[in-house]
């Protein structure tokens, strides 16, 4: 690979020390984690019936996504190639460099850190596609969203990006990430429709299925977030170094300020009580709002980005909803709007970080740096908005073509743990489900599933004990032997080796307790 690219210049990429690869890859490794946090707060958000699809989903984002990134996606955006233009890089495909290129290590952490990136987009859609999507149709769709996310990050991020000669900034993905996926995630909600009677009784937040994994959800995204916005420094050499330190700051300056103006909005929509998704996402919108320029602000500036990304995200949810478009997890919002705000934010803010040459020596219109960052970063927005929601609308139209991408009316009411895993959940409307549509539908195979969290041959041992404890005539000791005949007990099979006399203990007849209160009381199985 390396003779084939040894007369083309070197990328930004590749031009890293020992130091910074070492940075690199350890926030990779950081960024990673936020699949478990985008996992737990979609399964939070959706109802319980659906929460291990969601999750399943998150890992078909880290697999297939992963495999069409290493295969096509990295080439797309960094490839190293005379034929890379500026919509697309065209170098590099299969990547994998040969034990004696000299840039080895810089390919290796260039690729597992633009991969960590690339896995948080397509996960950005999948809660949007929560409880409705087939969920063969969405392995389909990971697999190619490589493409919708790849191309437009070459614009920004590539050498060869049109967008980037341009002088566009976005440092860690406002516009590139997360706008990108908030407009795939509004087109596959329209596309996908309004999950069965989302709207037959108002626009009001459905329930959360498990608040508490959803609040984790957020705990885990926070701390991830640091090394998304701090790693996109690029390294730790010369000054690198202090701006990552500052874009840690600035990252947490404004989770403080959209968290605190989420507090307000949510007393004030829900008079004075404090709604549980709107705390979630308004963080979330604030860390989104930070991301594309988290290292040119001042703190009191990031607190003021993060607190006017959350207001917008706060506020847009409801009009998405009023428009019935139905986000189960509010990605359009948080996401889309978030991302918007977060690169016309740099436009207005952005202070050119010396000696670094991030914005081209420019600065954000309230530094004296004129208008042409602010109308550079507005075409930013216009590109990616346009590219996301065109290119995921005639993808999944393509997919629909060869798998419906949305669930049959019966999967959906069953739930897609059900019907797609083979998970059964108890105490959340699956077995009237079953039993509503057991006279028009075969649900043989459904109906012989264990609910979770039960231990199938303890129920029926419970069952025989309820069944003799009625009979007078069974004590605790004979119940117990009945119950474990023929059952293979660490201290039956020693003493089927060697036998000796059977030694019977007390067995307490007080039928409050199997051992009652008094102490040194054994049970004992005898054959």
């Amino acid at each position: 690979m390396s003779a084939s690219t040894k007369n083309i210049s070197l990328p930004w990429v590749y031009n890293i020390t020992v130091e910074d690869s070492n940075w690199i890859i350890t926030s990779a490794f950081m960024i990673f984690t936020m699949q478990t946090g985008f996992g737990m707060l979609e399964s939070g958000c959706v109802s319980i019936k659906n929460e291990v699809n969601i999750m399943m989903k998150n890992v078909v984002d880290i697999v297939l996504g992963g495999l069409t990134y290493w295969i096509f996606g990295y080439a797309m955006s960094f490839g190293r190639s005379s034929l890379n233009n500026g919509f697309i890089a065209l170098g590099d495909f299969f990547i994998d460099p040969s034990h004696n290129d000299p840039l080895k290590g810089a390919i290796f952490a260039a690729f597992i850190f633009q991969l960590s990136f690339a896995t948080t987009a397509t996960t950005i859609v999948s809660g949007a596609m929560a409880e409705r999507c087939n969920f063969k149709a969405y392995c389909i769709f990971s697999f190619f969203n490589t493409i919708i996310y790849c191309i437009p990050a070459g614009w920004i991020w590539g050498e060869h990006g049109f967008l980037k000669r341009m002088g566009a900034v976005d440092i860690a993905g406002s516009g590139a990430v997360h706008l990108l996926g908030g407009s795939a995630a509004l087109a596959s909600a329209l596309m996908l429709g309004p999950r069965l009677g989302r709207y037959d009784h108002g626009q009001g937040p459905l329930p959360l299925g498990n608040p508490v994994n959803a609040v984790m959800g957020l705990f885990v995204l926070w701390w991830g977030w640091l090394a998304f916005n701090s790693g996109s420094t690029y390294g730790l050499s010369g000054e690198k170094w202090n701006y990552a330190a500052q874009a840690a700051v600035t990252t947490m300056m404004s989770s403080f300020g959209g968290g605190t103006i989420s507090i307000f909005f949510t007393m004030i929509k829900l008079g004075g009580r404090i709604g549980a998704l709107d705390i979630i996402n308004g963080i979330l919108g604030s860390l989104v709002a930070i991301t594309g320029g988290c290292y040119l602000y001042q703190g009191w500036e990031a607190l003021i980005i993060g607190a006017i990304g959350a207001l917008l995200v706060c506020g847009s949810m409801p009009l998405i909803d009023k428009m019935k478009i139905d986000d189960p997890v509010g990605a359009s919002a948080v996401h889309g709007v978030g991302g918007i705000w977060g690169i016309i934010a740099v436009g207005i803010f952005a202070q050119n970080p010396q000696p670094l040459n991030t914005t081209s020596g420019r600065n954000g219109l309230i530094k004296g740096g004129g208008w042409y960052m602010l109308g550079v970063q507005s075409l930013v927005v216009l590109c990616i908005t346009s590219w996301g929601i065109i290119t995921t609308i005639i993808m999944l139209y393509c997919i629909n073509k060869i798998i419906p991408i949305r669930m049959d009316i019966h999967e959906e009411l069953l739930g897609a743990d059900i019907t797609e895993h083979l998970v059964r959940h108890s105490q959340v409307g699956v077995s009237r489900a079953l039993s509503a549509f057991r006279a028009i539908l075969d649900t043989s195979t459904e109906e012989t599933l264990n609910s979770v969290g039960m231990n199938p041959a303890h129920d029926k041992r419970l069952t025989l004990v309820k069944i003799l404890a009625s009979r007078r005539r069974y004590r605790l000791s004979k119940i117990l032997k009945a119950i474990s005949k023929n059952q293979n007990f660490g201290i039956k099979m020693f003493r089927a080796i060697f036998p000796g006399r059977k030694r019977r203990g007390n067995v307490h007849k007080d039928k409050k307790s199997l051992t009652g209160s008094r102490p040194n009381v054994n049970i004992a199985w005898t054959d």
